[in-house]
């Protein structure tokens, strides 16, 4: 088996070798990932996966034409070959006028310490307990009848990045996960829900009896769900939902889709899109954050940014190409892998909370709908229409009333945005986070 050298000394190998065969500038990237994984099912387990992989990619320009290369090939032999084929591809390349390294003067300098990487493995016994645990908690809620699973995993990713402009940066962090999948009642009249947790260390999650414990509480409380006809009322978004509306946000607002004319926000830049009250973060810095770095994919330096302040959109998610199409600077929103380009994505992207509790955000509701689970993938990104299968509960007098299936909820990003208003309810559970959300006048089609 070959041993894996030194990053720093391989990727500062490649990048000289690259130069020496003909390219003007290039990058080279490294990334090791070990993951582990465990499920289990009715009491038994089902499987046990764990594997490791490491991947060496490199990026040349030849004026304005580039090429990608990678291997997972670390013998002296396999690097070797990499830079000489990369820019004997580049030069076959078409040129690409906004492929570009980050200038020298945006690289970051200094790395702030995230806490992202937990220093301890779990064992296979350890992710065992935890599948079983969250499997049977969800098991023993009365009313719970068959199960999809428990699991539990755990990853780390380590990425170490060099340019030719002189820049070399790593970075690593784990993941530890619990989830469970289970369903109630009998034949046609059968519920199903889930919960899912993720965090970078294990002294951050919650127990698996309570994870478990709340997916089959969930799962019970959808049972002999009505129908409802169709009308336009307030529909108010669970936080595992309404962190799907700022998933729409950053796919509107990233500099690709900008680039492109397919984002129903290209014309709103310094417009005012939400409620004067609203503020959205992307924060690459969140301490033991799920998608934090100290740098982002090209290596700027990056940094907390609001880009929704007091409703008004203040900047597009950027990175260098998407920048220079529009004529821009990079706002370090970089990311990428090691066969292709960098391209715009958020880090840890969330709406600040509001002044009201959920309770409260409902309370003035006569009728209205709570979604807790949607589907399907209605959604055009260039007009913003947006139409979801969901399932949820009926408000009436400002409290949950009974669960609901079989409705469609419909609206225009445009319009929703307007008209939303989010609660005090924030938490960090994923890499992009809402509160409680309420949205006025929604259509909700029902039977």
């Amino acid at each position: 088996m070959t041993a894996k050298p030194n990053p720093q000394d391989l990727l500062h190998d490649l990048l000289r070798a690259a130069k020496a065969a003909g390219a003007e500038a290039a990058d080279a990237l490294f990334v090791e990932n070990v993951s582990a994984s465990v499920s289990y099912r009715l009491g038994k387990l089902e499987e046990v996966e764990r594997s490791e992989a490491s991947d060496l990619g490199l990026r040349v320009f030849v004026g304005q034409k580039i090429a990608f290369v990678s291997s997972s090939d670390f013998s002296k032999e396999g690097v070797a070959a990499l830079p000489e084929r990369a820019v004997a591809m580049a030069k076959l390349a078409p040129e690409d006028k906004f492929a570009c390294l980050a200038p020298r003067e945006r690289l970051a300098r200094s790395f702030p310490a995230l806490d992202t990487e937990d220093p301890v493995e779990p064992s296979a016994d350890t992710l065992v307990e935890r599948a079983r645990a969250v499997e049977g908690a969800a098991m023993a809620v009365k009313g719970i009848t068959n199960s999809e699973g428990g699991g539990a995993s755990y990853s780390r990713s380590a990425i170490a990045l060099a340019t030719s402009e002189g820049f070399f940066g790593r970075h690593a962090g784990t993941h530890h996960s619990i989830g469970v999948a289970v369903l109630a009642g009998e034949g046609t009249a059968m519920e199903r829900d889930y919960d899912h947790v993720s965090v970078r260390h294990a002294g951050d999650l919650e127990t698996p009896e309570a994870v478990g414990k709340r997916a089959g509480e969930r799962t019970v409380a959808r049972l002999g769900p009505r129908k409802i006809k169709s009308q336009a009322v307030p529909v108010v978004f669970d936080p595992r939902e309404s962190a799907g509306l700022l998933g729409h946000l950053a796919g509107a607002i990233s500099g690709a889709a900008i680039a492109r004319g397919v984002s129903f926000l290209k014309d709103r830049l310094g417009q005012e899109i939400f409620a004067t009250s609203i503020t959205v973060i992307d924060d690459p810095h969140r301490v033991r954050g799920l998608r934090s770095k100290p740098f982002d994919g090209e290596g700027v330096a990056n940094a907390r940014t609001a880009m929704v302040e007091n409703g008004v959109l203040k900047t597009w998610l950027l990175d260098c190409a998407s920048a220079k199409q529009l004529g821009l600077q990079t706002t370090g929103h970089a990311a990428r892998g090691t066969g292709g380009p960098p391209h715009p994505s958020s880090t840890n992207f969330h709406m600040l909370p509001g002044a009201l509790s959920p309770e409260e955000l409902m309370a003035d509701i006569a009728e209205g709908f709570y979604v807790t689970e949607l589907m399907g993938m209605g959604v055009n990104s260039v007009t913003g229409d947006y139409s979801r299968g969901a399932t949820g509960f009926w408000i009436e007098k400002g409290k949950i009333a009974y669960p609901v299936s079989e409705v469609t909820i419909a609206g225009n990003l445009k319009e929703m945005y307007r008209a939303l208003t989010p609660a005090n309810d924030l938490v960090f559970r994923y890499g992009t986070n809402a509160p409680t959300c309420r949205i006025e006048g929604m259509t909700v089609a029902g039977a």
